[in-house]
């Protein structure tokens, strides 16, 4: 499952709890306000974990992409260079 999709399927659960909330709440409109207010809160702080967590992912990912393309072109260059070397011997 894609990562979008668990984003809009996490904020589409929130808004599906939140409206909930409001319709069945036995409490007066502050309270649930103030209770609405705290849960957002919740639900931010996580999803702002669990994306930086997801970003912190993303970019040892690609660190470790870059790492192995600098090795890959120091080999190619390497090879290169014993290949130029040897067929400069056999043309002499």
């Amino acid at each position: 499952m894609s990562s979008g999709k668990v984003v809009l399927g996490v904020l589409a659960g929130v808004a599906v709890g939140a409206i909930a909330g409001i319709l069945f709440a036995p409490e007066k409109g502050s309270e649930t306000r103030k209770k609405m207010i705290g849960l957002g809160e919740d639900y931010y702080d996580e999803l702002k974990d669990k994306f930086n967590s997801y970003l912190d992912t993303v970019t040892d990912k690609l660190e470790t992409a870059k790492d192995e393309t600098g090795n890959l072109i120091s080999k190619g260059r390497s090879k290169y260079e014993e290949a130029r070397n040897e067929f400069n011997g056999i043309a002499s």
